[in-house]
């Protein structure tokens, strides 16, 4: 018992001491998009991310606004805005996720995915190098959450290079 709460409390002072303030950072990622709804036409994506400073600091957990801009070679494109997250370890790596809901423009008719609003997710794992630069391998899904007729939604796999300031 007394094993299981040195275990507990040395976890617990791991994911909350201290680690180094997140600056801006502007991520500029490309990939590959699949569509769910038969017909649709997959193809490469390019996305260029910006994160603001974080509002929120609580240990290794950062949270700020973000916004992105999405194209793909179709001429799929998605606006977004929201929050990004993320949980750095102490071996320059690093757990990332948001939520940004937008607009979404098809190119062809099948690319549709059900309304101009939908939300992007996004959940990555990153490393840091010591030049204040970083790689993320993320995926991403698309989708109106229901809220139109029709909601076949899009996942991305995306490399992304990040680039802070």
């Amino acid at each position: 018992m007394k094993l299981t709460r040195n275990l507990f409390a040395a976890l617990v002072l791991a994911t909350f001491s201290a680690a180094p303030a997140v600056a801006q950072e502007w991520i500029f990622g490309l990939g590959y998009s699949s569509f769910s709804r038969p017909g649709a036409t997959d193809s490469a994506q390019l996305a260029v991310e910006y994160q603001h400073t974080p509002f929120l600091e609580k240990g290794r957990f950062t949270a700020r606004p973000a916004g992105v801009i999405s194209v793909q070679t179709e001429g799929d494109v998605f606006i977004g805005a929201g929050v990004a997250g993320r949980f750095s370890f102490d071996n320059n790596w690093f757990i990332e996720t948001s939520v940004m809901p937008g607009a979404f423009f098809e190119g062809p008719d099948l690319n549709d995915l059900g309304s101009t609003f939908e939300i992007r997710s996004l959940l990555g794992v990153g490393y840091d190098f010591e030049n204040g630069q970083a790689m993320s391998l993320a995926i991403l899904h698309k989708s109106n959450a229901s809220t139109a007729d029709i909601n076949p939604g899009v996942n991305t796999i995306l490399l992304r290079w990040h680039r802070r300031f």
